[in-house]
């Protein structure tokens, strides 16, 4: 992750209203006020057997403090049910549904209800969807969407209801980010195979309309490659198995060899196919590396090399990190998931 991209923990943070703060949570208020979390909980939400005594300097605490309890504190401490509304681009791709699997685990462990919103592959659709989420009285929100830039994520912080953004950096009190470091294996992979004086063409799968993930990754692709003077080659192709199976048929009939960097599995699935079915082999001939790794890698034959995020973990930790956020106890608003690649048969390195 680029230097610009760090935050500081400790950082100071703008809300909604444009005022500098540090966001208080329940545990500040509940040792300010000499008194147990429940009491504090029992004050807020006007339940249970509080002095007035006690109540007055519980909520003389909570104004100086300027503490505000989140919906989500709400809904846990008043045992009314949890929404949250969940953004995501395509449930159809694997690594989707492995994240939203991982959510669903924690959100029926906490019983939490999820309300899936789906994306197109377009900047206004995903925006226009994240505000209708946000409109829509859930309690807390998860958005990931590739189509998302800076000031979108902007945008969402402004609304005051948390949120983790996933692939994205805000800095915002009421948000908290889980962000993916893969930047520093992938150049380290394209530098080995640089390094070996591999005689093979190298190729970068170019899929229009794709995302952040994939143009970071064709940027850190294209730096490297100039980086160490070799040529290189982007190559158009569809995100589809079918039509880019069809496309490197074609391709191979005059190119007999290449070093191939596809977007997912099935993209990379495609490439050794039409290799092996066009009398090449893999990977003396054609190597194939994906850079959003799933089972699927495992499964097809030769297996595929590729980057890998454990995206069920990263649903998990979503759910748990918009737990944390609404009980105004996370204490890292940014999440690191370290990407990791695993050779397998579609590579000699």
């Amino acid at each position: 992750m680029s230097e610009q991209n760090k935050i500081d923990e400790n950082e100071l943070v703008n809300d909604n209203e444009g005022h500098r703060n540090i966001r208080v949570t329940i545990y500040e208020v509940a040792r300010a006020a000499n008194v147990s979390l429940a009491t504090v909980s029992r004050v807020i939400n006007c339940r249970g057997n509080v002095t007035s005594k006690t109540k007055e300097r519980v909520e003389r605490v909570i104004a100086e403090m300027g503490y505000r309890p989140s919906v989500v504190a709400k809904a846990l401490a008043t045992n009314r049910s949890t929404n949250i509304g969940v953004v995501i681009p395509s449930a159809n791709y694997v690594y989707i549904s492995n994240m939203l699997n991982g959510m669903i685990e924690v959100a029926k462990e906490r019983g939490y209800n999820l309300t899936l919103f789906v994306t197109s592959n377009s900047h206004d659709d995903a925006m226009a969807m994240v505000e209708k989420v946000i409109s829509s009285h859930v309690d807390g929100a998860i958005i990931f969407d590739d189509q998302l830039g800076e000031e979108d994520a902007s945008k969402i912080a402004s609304y005051d209801v948390p949120t983790i953004v996933i692939n994205n950096l805000v800095k915002h009190y009421n948000v908290g980010c889980i962000l993916f470091i893969y930047d520093a294996v992938l150049r380290n992979v394209i530098n080995e195979k640089i390094k070996s004086q591999f005689q093979k063409p190298l190729v970068f799968l170019h899929v229009h309309n794709c995302g952040r993930i994939l143009a970071n990754a064709e940027n850190i692709f294209i730096d490297t490659c100039r980086a160490n003077n070799v040529e290189y080659h982007i190559m158009n192709v569809d995100d589809s198995y079918t039509k880019t199976y069809s496309a490197f048929m074609n391709y191979f009939k005059e190119h007999k060899s290449g070093y191939f960097v596809a977007y997912r599995d099935s993209i990379a699935a495609s490439i050794i196919n039409a290799a092996t079915d066009s009398g090449l082999n893999v990977p003396e001939d054609v190597e194939v590396i994906s850079l959003i790794g799933t089972k699927y890698a495992n499964i097809v034959r030769p297996t595929i090399s590729s980057m890998n995020i454990d995206m069920q973990e990263v649903g998990k930790k979503a759910v748990y990190m918009l737990n944390e956020l609404g009980e105004g106890n996370l204490k890292n608003r940014v999440c690191e998931i370290d990407c990791s690649y695993l050779k397998r048969q579609s590579t000699k390195e």
